[in-house]
Order: C-alpha cells, then structure tokens, then sequence
C-alpha cells in the first residue's frame, strides 16, 4: 500500500529541530503548539518510525529523523532557488525592496539617504529591518544588506566592499571632569569602560582589538544596543568606542586618546538571482553611490566643505 504523507508537514518537522521544541517551532510558524504537536505525530505515524526524541536539551531528531532532514533541506533549499528565480524575471520598477542593516547603518542614515531615490521612483517602497542578526539573503529574509566586516558565507552572494567607518574611544565631559582624562592607552587601566556587543562579530573596545588590547579597571555597563551605549557614554557611566559619525553631534562627550583609531568596512549584499531584478538593481547600486558620497562622514564624522 502506497504511503501517502502530509509534504506541508515537512516545514513543521524542519522548525521543530531547528528551535529543540514545540512553543519554538509554533512561535516561528505563527501556529498554535497543539497544531504543531499534532501535525508532528501525523507524520510520525505516516512514515511509520518516531522522527524526534526528547534530550536533555529539548527535542532532537532520530537517526530517521536526520536522514529525512537531508531531503527536507534539499527541498527547501530548491524551493528557496525557485523562488529566488521567479523574483529575478521581475523587470518591473514598482514594489517592494527589503534592506537589511544594522543600528547606525539602517536607523540613522539610510532613511535619509534613499529619500532622492524614492522622489525619483515613488513606485518602490521600502521595508527597512534594523536588525542584530545577519538576514539569510537565499531564504529571501531580505534582497539587500549592508554588513560590517564581510559579506558572510551564504553561497551565491554578490558583495562589495563599499566603505571604511572610523571609531574612537569618547566619554563625557563630566565623567572626565570626576576622573580625569587619560594620557597615554596604559592610563585605560585605571578607567570605567562601557561595552557594546552587536552580534556574534563586534570588536569593540574593552574587547580585544589588535590594536589596543588593554583592559580597563572595570565594565561599568554592557548592552547589545549602540542606543543604550550612546547613553549610558553620555550620562557618564565611562570610556567606550563610538563610530565618529554617531559622535559628531553629542556635544556631552569628548574624544580621548584622539591617536586612537579603528577602522571597520561597511559592505552591500545581494543573493545573484536577485541583482537581475531591475527594481533591486537600481537600489543597489544608488545605495552604492550614496555610501561613497558619504565616505568622508562616515570616516571623520565630518561632511566635507
């Protein structure tokens, strides 16, 4: 007898391994965790063997589960591609191009910098996700994404390194009116520091950069948010990075140790299915265009004369 299996249970089986339990894959899935539970045991019973197993640290796939695992990836991976393939037919300008930045980057300049672009061409709208987490571009998460360090791993990608953003050491003038203000980057050690971790890859001060590796008396505040950081450096709490651009109009606060610099790369992405999309072509390469007219403000934090 011919065995006949549910294939929209498969992406329920794939977000339930991916998360290690039922709420995840439901929270993911906009499901409820009943639903979930049930579709789960429907397929379990369908291919006749148990796919998942309870662990110490959630559920996990069987030895049949993982070899089903293979194909669903494969499946959802030509899924992705087809996808992907019919976006890239589009050679019509109006709709939607989803870019996605970091703080800084999407919050503080893009909105600025698409707006001549978005008087020229009404006819495209924007979704903007400001986000700690790299977008998976092949799962079309977004079409474009401004990255710091490099374009990441995901295969077929197209990326450029756009421009170079320049970071110092800052801290209030009021903080540096209570401590004083250090001479030379040994005096560190007997300073606060506050501390910024954005995403997996954020080499900020006190972290260890190559270039300045010196730890300071104590970490007086940690966040994962360049806001929280900005605040907590103007309010006094201590020393800590900032990009130049995002200092420029704190007048609170104070570079220190103006020898020091810190360089980090801003590169552009796209999936190469979609550069072939006219309407995410065009974003492309003006958002290209605008970041290298904007080089100079990005590196000093001062707009050119």
């Amino acid at each position: 007898m011919e065995m006949k299996i549910n294939w929209s249970d498969f992406p329920i089986f794939l977000a339930v391994v991916n998360s290690g339990n039922l709420s995840g894959a439901a929270k993911a899935l906009n499901l409820s965790q009943p639903t979930v539970g049930r579709r789960m045991s429907a397929l379990e019973e369908q291919m006749g063997v148990p796919l998942l197993v309870k662990t110490a640290n959630g559920l996990a796939p069987t030895e049949m589960g993982l070899s089903v695992l293979e194909h669903i990836r494969k499946m959802e991976h030509e899924a992705h591609a087809i996808t992907r393939a019919t976006a890239a037919q589009d050679q019509a300008v109006a709709g939607t191009v989803t870019i996605s930045a970091s703080q800084g980057v999407g919050d503080m300049w893009l909105p600025n910098a698409i707006l001549p672009f978005y008087q020229k061409y009404p006819e495209i709208n924007f979704i903007i996700d400001v986000n700690i987490q790299m977008a998976n571009l092949a799962k079309r998460e977004a079409d474009i994404a401004l990255r710091w360090i490099g374009p990441g791993n995901q295969n077929s990608l197209i990326g450029r390194k756009v421009i170079t953003t320049g970071f110092g050491l800052y801290a209030a003038r009021s903080y540096l009116d209570k401590h004083g203000e250090p001479k030379t980057v040994d005096d560190l050690t007997k300073h606060t520091a506050i501390d910024v971790q954005i995403g997996e890859n954020s080499p900020m001060w006190p972290a260890n950069l190559e270039n300045l590796s010196i730890s300071p008396k104590y970490i007086s505040i940690k966040s994962n948010s360049f806001y929280t950081h900005q605040e907590a450096l103007t309010s006094g709490y201590g020393i800590g990075s900032l990009a130049h651009v995002q200092a420029s109009g704190l007048h609170a606060i104070k570079r220190v140790l103006p020898d020091f610099e810190y360089l980090q790369d801003l590169w552009i992405v796209a999936h190469d299915d979609l550069s072939r999309n006219k309407r995410i072509r065009l974003v492309f390469d003006y958002l290209i265009e605008a970041l290298q007219q904007d080089q100079h403000y990005f590196l000093t934090g001062k707009h050119e004369k």
